[in-house]
């Protein structure tokens, strides 16, 4: 099989590399919705931004036939283009005056639901609160006031306009300049006497409505949250406890993974993130902090704290250090479609495992094993606590994950290697380029438990040098595949690049 030749599709939020971002403007989440046809992006200013794939003919659809690609060759030109849809505040700061906490209104993830009508469905979640979004597609008709000339008649003004639609008898919103309708109208009307003609045409609008608000569960941070193939029901995982939700009841959930130990001195792990079977929705999978994929049945028991299977790749005595405990921390996963394979990312390496062997990865890739000599250097700066995602194509036979200096490495099964295929974040995303690494602020907030942990009782020596094989402050996070075609949308800054095959 050969590697995939990958090329610049559109950029949303494009910058000057000179231009500072603002903190509140930086992409934190982002997913695709199973047709593929929605691309939800979520920032740390609590907003989500939909796009939407442009009406034409498209490949990757079947409109085609195999004739017309013959003949037009658009079998290498053709693929999704998308344009903006709406944007939606879906949280705001909040003040947590029983602990003294200040929570943050940043999008920490955020999934699709399945569309029972016309209608969109999606879940955002902060590190505390989680919505349900019903984003509802509509026409409306603005209204504009035409004054024509006197030597013409108001029926001839009319018809020289050539987009209308008449007016019906409906009340309109409160500054009168929208009417809600969804069906054309029948006739035109205009003011008596010689008055100024009122022309209304059509045009999309897709507004928002928060439909369930599911709070007051969580102690710790919310990390994930995954819809179950069911239909039904979600989970949200926080850094010690799996919670299992309805989307119709928002004030009540069923705790199915509880890892909280009796004394927190023991503590010595945490839950990373947590992913449903695509097909089987008694099946929950979760990584955490140790490096271990836990595959839990639903069916066995009400609290799920017996492990079906364990994914590990053990690490031998010899080889285990300080460091290497937190860059086995596993930042994210996901299943393949059919469910049989899962891909894993952790600090250093991207890995793919078959659920039926659990004692090792079918395949295991370094992403960027040039920083090893430098975790020193990555802990004193936070940086080691970055967490980056994983994706999968919709074959399972390609992913992806990213590294520093806005690159994004994929991979391929069978072709041997580990080097993959490196794109920068660009419209010339073969330039491979690298930039020398500026001086990196100390972030304010910790975070999670997961920075805490390995805090406690443990500080390295003075870092010798802040000189890094890349830009660590120019770094590629957030990704997801098209789950029909070989498209990839990634996520540096507050911009969104996108890239096809």
């Amino acid at each position: 099989m050969a590697a995939l030749r990958w090329n610049f599709s559109q950029v949303f939020g494009e910058r000057n590399p000179a231009d500072d971002v603002q903190p509140m403007d930086v992409i934190s989440a982002i997913d695709f919705d199973d047709s593929g046809d929605h691309l939800a992006v979520g920032d740390q200013g609590g907003r989500l931004i939909i796009f939407e794939k442009k009406p034409g003919k498209d490949v990757t659809n079947g409109y085609y036939s195999r004739k017309e690609l013959e003949q037009s060759d658009l079998s290498g030109t053709q693929h999704p283009q998308y344009q903006y849809k709406t944007e939606i505040q879906s949280h705001e700061p909040e003040f947590d005056y029983l602990k003294s906490v200040e929570i943050e209104e940043k999008i920490i993830d955020l999934k699709w639901c399945a569309r029972p009508n016309q209608s969109l469905f999606l879940l955002s979640t902060n590190h505390k609160t989680i919505k349900l979004w019903k984003v509802k597609e509509r026409k409306l008709r603005k209204v504009k006031v035409m004054d024509p000339d006197p030597l013409v008649s108001s029926e001839n003004a009319l018809l020289a306009g050539k987009s209308y639609i008449g007016a019906q008898n409906k009340s309109s919103v409160s500054n009168g300049d929208l009417l809600e309708s969804g069906e054309e109208v029948e006739n035109i009307r205009t003011r008596p006497h010689g008055g100024h003609n009122r022309v209304a045409n059509l045009e999309d609008d897709a507004p928002a409505r928060c439909r369930r608000v599911y709070a007051h569960a969580h102690d710790y941070n919310i990390n994930s949250i995954s819809n179950n193939s069911d239909g039904e029901t979600f989970v949200s995982a926080d850094d010690l406890r799996i919670n299992l939700w309805n989307l119709e009841v928002s004030n009540q959930c069923f705790n199915i993974v509880d890892t909280k130990p009796s004394n927190m001195d023991d503590l010595t792990e945490v839950i990373t993130s947590a992913e449903f079977h695509p097909l089987h929705c008694n099946t929950l999978a979760y990584s955490n902090s140790r490096g271990f994929i836990r595959l839990v049945d639903l069916r066995q028991s009400a609290l799920c704290d017996h492990s079906a299977k364990i994914l590990h790749d053990g690490v031998s005595k010899g080889q285990k250090t300080f460091f290497t405990e937190i860059i086995m921390s596993i930042s994210d996963m996901k299943f393949t479609m059919d469910g049989r394979h899962i891909l894993s990312r952790d600090f250093m390496t991207l890995k793919l495992w078959d659920t039926r062997m659990e004692t090792s990865p079918v395949a295991s890739y370094k992403v960027h094993e040039h920083l090893r000599p430098k975790l020193s250097d990555l802990y004193n700066n936070d940086a080691i606590f970055d967490k980056f995602d994983c994706c999968i194509s919709g074959d399972g036979r390609h992913f992806a994950t990213g590294s520093y200096s806005n690159l994004m490495k994929i991979y391929s099964c069978g072709l041997g290697g580990e080097e993959g295929t490196i794109l920068e974040a660009s419209k010339n995303p073969y330039s491979k380029a690298y930039h020398q690494a500026a001086p990196r602020a100390r972030r304010s907030s910790l975070g999670s438990l997961t920075r805490a942990l390995y805090r406690h009782g443990q500080e390295t020596s003075d870092s010798k040098s802040n000189e890094f094989p890349g830009n660590l402050n120019s770094k590629l996070l957030r990704m997801a595949w098209h789950p029909k075609t070989n498209m990839i949308a990634c996520a540096t800054g507050n911009s969104v690049y996108m890239y096809y095959a």
